[in-house]
């Protein structure tokens, strides 16, 4: 069985408080299932209750954790939770950290690592009783064993970011976390100073043929979790940020036999009233549509 729990759903930043308890205001992090194999796609704050749930659970089962990590990418809402993780206090856990590379100066294990200095926490990453591996990876298609496999995918954000497509026994869960479509760079206006035929025209293949990419990645996936953050009048403010519209969610599934559609990366200021509001409209014309909850469950 592959299966999908969400344990923080909102982007750019944590957000408690009364108008986000049905939806939840932690960050980033879901816990994948494939069988007993466990799984978990970043390190937001949600991962804090989610370490708390292991360690009544798994830990009191199994005696120890073990976990596959995958980082989208390093930008804080998707990190800052990992601190708080209990598991990684406790000996005997074994945690695989996998994440897109870097071309700045420090790597994966160094940028995460960072967290635990005195600067900024008061355990130092030595002190971790967890053991620890890291691996930073392009696109490529991983074999975990046992049938299990995750392909990655670079997406369109400011900074290096991967899309993960985690594939079991004929089912698969594809993330598209902090993610908006590609667009012409060069100006369509002839009356623009510096217009250009051929660049604007280049442009728009290139756009044309990396949004393909991206739907080729999900295409056929069981469930789809996708960057939803904005309304499509929000987006229109915020283009370039590196998020999508609803819409674009939708459209990106659209013809391409996705079975679920889960809308993901809920922005900070959007209350669950107005969630709510959202499900309920694009509910109208695909059924299949899901607003991502803290605690929701599903089954590819």
């Amino acid at each position: 069985m592959l299966s999908v729990r969400f344990w923080g759903v909102r982007g750019s930043i944590p957000c408690p408080g009364p108008d986000t308890v049905l939806f939840g205001g932690n960050t980033a992090c879901v816990e994948i299932r494939a069988d007993d194999r466990l799984l978990i796609v970043d390190l937001g704050t949600g991962i804090r209750p989610l370490g708390d749930w292991l360690m009544a659970n798994d830990f009191r089962t199994k005696g120890r954790i073990s976990a596959d990590i995958f980082v989208t990418h390093t930008h804080w809402d998707h990190v800052l939770g990992f601190p708080m993780f209990t598991p990684v206090y406790v000996k005997g856990t074994e945690l695989r950290i996998t994440g897109p590379v870097s071309f700045e100066n420090e790597n994966l294990k160094d940028i995460i690592q960072n967290q635990f200095s005195y600067r900024y926490w008061p355990v130092r990453a030595g002190e971790l009783a967890a053991n620890i591996e890291y691996n930073q990876i392009k696109e490529t298609l991983l074999d975990l064993g046992g049938g299990l496999t995750v392909a990655s995918k670079f997406l369109n954000h400011p900074v290096f970011c991967l899309g993960y497509r985690f594939n079991y026994k004929g089912k698969s869960i594809a993330v598209v976390f902090d993610h908006e479509p590609f667009r012409n760079l060069f100006s369509n206006d002839p009356a623009d100073e510096g217009y250009n035929e051929e660049l604007a025209k280049e442009g728009e293949i290139a756009a044309a043929e990396e949004n393909e990419k991206i739907r080729n990645f999900i295409c056929g996936a069981d469930i789809v979790i996708h960057d939803a953050q904005y309304s499509e009048e929000e987006y229109a403010t915020h283009i370039g940020w590196g998020h999508a519209s609803m819409t674009h969610a939708v459209l990106s599934i659209t013809g391409a036999d996705v079975k679920k559609l889960v809308f993901f990366h809920h922005d900070p200021t959007h209350t669950d009233s107005q969630l709510e509001q959202f499900e309920k409209i694009y509910k109208t014309n695909m059924a299949n549509i899901f607003m991502a909850k803290e605690g929701m469950i599903l089954e590819a």
